[in-house]
């Protein structure tokens, strides 16, 4: 058993301690804290699981599941507070999953795996159509902003009507750059882009952990669901504390969203990505961070929106500008350095670095501005 499952069996003991924590009202800090540590188990339980039932569904049955269940702790926590009114934190996890992706997982990717190998290479294709993908995001992201910032009188609704139609357009794109990776394309591809959990499946493979063994389809069926139930609690008792918690950590909304909900959901994902980059599998390596990023933002964030519209919460794509700009950089720097399609440790150290200056950034911001 590799080190990584052993910590995440270890953290399952914070299920029953958060929940613990609630009903005997030890405070909102040990709450949060002892919540967002029963995640990552339970987030990495759910991507072994989809995995398990891919390998037996089937290539394009596996990678639409993949491609659904990839950021899918993201997504029940990002519900939840939405459900909560908590709009703009969910606004900022989905920029911080984004800018987390592209600048600390690449980057610690690019590090580890360069100090192990002098240079490591990938398919420049592929960095290609994930940069244009996420230009388009980012244009997205963008456009609703600022018609908000340049116009007189609009109203709130107007804005909600205009980021649901983008929300659709993004969910069609979406669904077309599975039918490209999964489809019509899937030569240009070893492993994919479509969602997170065919990624490591793959990954899996490539390491040399081939399971040699038909996987109980009811059991990780059973995984799934479990798993899935166990965040939706987890993720009740950490947005229910979230505000005190942070505030008595002396921590911002804006700083919570973008930096330490992101890390929650994706550790999982982060450990993936760096374990085959040290492997010298920087292609697995990339695609588990960008394709994350481009399921976040071409999929997760237009899903919110059309939640928000369905439940009655304003939740659109009128962003923080200042996230925006946080966001412009991360893909800007990471279309720079991946354009080549090859990667050292240096390269890694100039990603770390951006994200170090962000997540400074994002720690002396005052507040999340609202138009």
């Amino acid at each position: 058993m590799s080190i990584k499952n052993i910590v995440f069996l270890g953290l399952l003991a914070f299920i029953p301690i958060s929940i613990a924590a609630n009903f005997l009202h030890w405070g909102s800090l040990v709450i949060f804290l002892t919540a967002a540590a029963a995640i990552l188990p339970l987030a990495a339980w759910m991507g072994t699981a989809t995995e398990e039932i891919a390998v037996v569904s089937g290539p394009t049955l596996g990678g639409l599941l993949n491609a659904t269940f990839g950021n899918a702790t993201e997504l029940i926590i990002a519900v939840v507070a939405l459900n909560a009114g908590l709009v703009d934190v969910v606004k900022a996890s989905l920029t911080g999953s984004i800018i987390g992706n592209l600048l600390l997982v690449m980057g610690l990717s690019m590090l580890l795996g360069g100090l192990r190998y002098k240079e490591q290479s990938f398919q420049p294709v592929v960095a290609r159509v994930n940069a244009s993908s996420m230009n388009l995001a980012v244009i997205a992201m963008l456009l609703p902003t600022a018609v908000n910032y340049t116009s007189t009188g609009i109203t709130q609704s107007t804005i909600q009507t205009l980021s649901v139609a983008v929300a659709v357009v993004l969910i069609v794109v979406y669904g077309l750059t599975l039918l490209f990776s999964m489809k019509t394309h899937t030569y240009l591809y070893d492993v994919g882009i479509a969602g997170d959990g065919a990624i490591e499946m793959a990954a899996a493979n490539l390491a040399g952990e081939e399971e040699a063994h038909q996987p109980n389809i009811k059991l990780w069926i059973g995984v799934l669901f479990a798993c899935t139930i166990g965040v939706a609690i987890e993720s009740e008792l950490l947005v229910g504390s979230l505000e005190e918690a942070t505030a008595m950590l002396g921590l911002t909304p804006l700083f919570t969203g973008v930096i330490l909900l992101p890390i929650v959901g994706n550790a999982a994902e982060h450990a993936t990505a760096v374990t085959v980059a040290m492997k010298d599998k920087m292609d697995l390596s990339v695609s588990v961070a960008v394709g994350s990023s481009l399921q976040i933002a071409l999929f997760v964030a237009p899903m919110l929106v059309i939640v928000g519209w369905l439940i009655g919460q304003p939740m659109d794509l009128d962003f923080n500008p200042f996230e925006l700009v946080a966001v412009m950089v991360a893909v800007l720097i990471t279309n720079s350095i991946s354009s080549d399609g090859k990667s050292n440790w240096l390269e890694g150290i100039l990603l770390l670095a951006a994200y170090t200056v962000l997540a400074l950034a994002f720690y002396f911001h005052p507040v999340i501005v609202t138009a």
